[in-house]
């Protein structure tokens, strides 16, 4: 064998054998959706959306207030935190709602049905006896309770209605009677109309259309054929329609829409033109907290109706898509519990619950921005208002019912570890994951009835 110029042997080198490729590398971005998707998909995930959604838009809300309401406090010769500190009271109290009512157990919220409703018919007619109601804004629907305090009664016949519908409509579909559109209709739409009528009797049209928008969501979830519901929106439309033309106030709300100048002709659109300037003003990411310049008298009704304004105009476009987003998951949460319950009282209940929210949400939010006439319902959760706030907080505690009554969160909640260092009965079991929201159970107790 010759040898190498240093004297030293060739090294035998083994040859190289086929290279084998490795494992493709995965996409980062798919990696990332599927562990989304995954987390999206578990059983708590409506129970935290629930409860943390609600929570922030409240607590976001009180910050909002308090920057609002000061010039307008100040202007009345009150102290600047007056509007704030009367909205953390009654946050304080909604939350204590809130915790009883997800602490409640479905039956007891059933038998609270007509209770709630028999004390929102007598409070509402109560309005309307001299001496005894309101006016506030040229609707008379309010109480006075002291020289400071007023109740809305409208506010709680909306909790009335998803509470006695749900139940009356579950108890039918127990009997299997909601195949006749007689008992699909009666007295689920004349109890309705009841309620309506005594708003209407108050002027409060805003609150008539939230209520009516309960009234169709509880019917399209209870199966109604297409011909009912066309025509009982047909009925609703038609009313509708005539109680704005005969109203000079609501035909003026309704030629506000898409102005752009305070001064339209012979109609005054001051306020909603000014919540555009607001929201213009603000950018993307604001003016800053506190230094809002149209709630110094040029945007009336800052710190309720028009908050979402005062919003955009200091948080800009950020904090107003951080509390739209903040609703669609509130709104996805409400439906996925309605969803995927098999008791019919929790599915007419959620669902009554999250039309509710959602469709406040939108005509508010539709009237600041110019989409919609101005109908004057507060913002759910966010805008100035005790009386809105506490059934609204109290109907955020049946969701949250609701969500832990899901069996797949139950055995997700009853499997977490314990605190303060206790073991897991079965020692170091995992706990089971379920991969998919549509799971459920093939037998679930139903809620009974009282």
């Amino acid at each position: 064998m010759p040898g190498s110029r240093t004297g030293r042997p060739p090294v035998q080198r083994a040859a190289r054998g086929p290279v084998v490729p490795g494992p493709p590398r995965e996409n980062p971005v798919r990696t990332l959706v599927t562990r989304a998707r995954r987390a999206w998909d578990r059983p708590l995930t409506a129970y935290y959306l629930i409860l943390g959604g609600s929570l922030l838009i409240t607590v976001l809300g009180l910050v909002m207030v308090y920057s609002a309401s000061q010039i307008t406090a100040l202007q009345m010769s009150l102290p600047g935190s007056y509007f704030f500190r009367k909205q953390l009271l009654a946050a304080v109290i909604g939350a204590v709602l809130l915790l009883v009512a997800s602490r409640m157990p479905v039956k007891l919220h059933r038998a609270l049905a007509y209770p709630i409703l028999a004390g929102a018919v007598f409070l509402m007619a109560l309005v309307q006896v001299p001496g005894i109601g309101v006016s506030v804004n040229g609707n008379q629907n309010w109480i006075a309770l002291g020289s400071s305090f007023q109740l809305q009664p409208s506010e709680f016949g909306k909790l009335a209605l998803v509470l006695w519908g749900a139940d009356l409509l579950a108890r039918k579909q127990d009997k299997r009677l909601l195949t006749q559109w007689k008992h699909m209709l009666v007295p689920l739409v004349p109890a309705a109309f009841m309620l309506l009528g005594l708003i209407m009797l108050g002027g409060d049209m805003g609150t008539a259309i939230i209520l009516t928008a309960v009234l169709f969501g509880l019917l399209w979830l209870a199966g109604a054929p297409t011909r009912l519901f066309v025509g009982v929106l047909s009925v609703a439309a038609l009313l509708g329609a005539i109680l704005i033309r005969t109203s000079p106030n609501r035909m003026a709300r309704l030629a506000c829409l898409g102005a752009t100048e305070p001064q339209s002709g012979p109609v005054d659109c001051w306020q909603a033109v000014h919540g555009i300037y607001a929201l213009a003003s603000g950018g993307i990411f604001g003016s800053g907290l506190g230094a809002s310049v149209e709630k110094w008298g040029q945007l009336p009704e800052a710190h309720t109706d028009f908050i979402f304004a005062v919003t955009g105009e200091e948080l800009g476009l950020a904090g107003t898509l951080s509390v739209l987003a903040l609703f669609a998951a509130l709104g996805y949460a409400g439906i996925r519990v309605a969803g995927r319950t098999e008791d019919p009282f929790v599915r007419y209940a959620a669902g009554g619950v999250t039309t509710w929210i959602m469709a406040q949400a939108v005509i508010n939010i539709g009237a600041v921005l110019g989409l919609l006439p101005i109908a004057g319902v507060p913002l759910p959760l966010f805008s100035y208002g005790g009386s809105a706030l506490l059934p609204t907080m109290f109907a955020i505690g049946l969701l949250i019912a609701f969500a832990r009554e899901d069996p797949a969160a139950r055995m997700a909640l009853a499997m977490r570890q314990p605190r303060f260092g206790k073991k897991r009965i079965g020692g170091s079991q995992r706990p089971r994951r379920w991969n998919t929201m549509r799971r459920r159970a093939p037998r679930v107790r139903s809620s009974g009835e009282r």
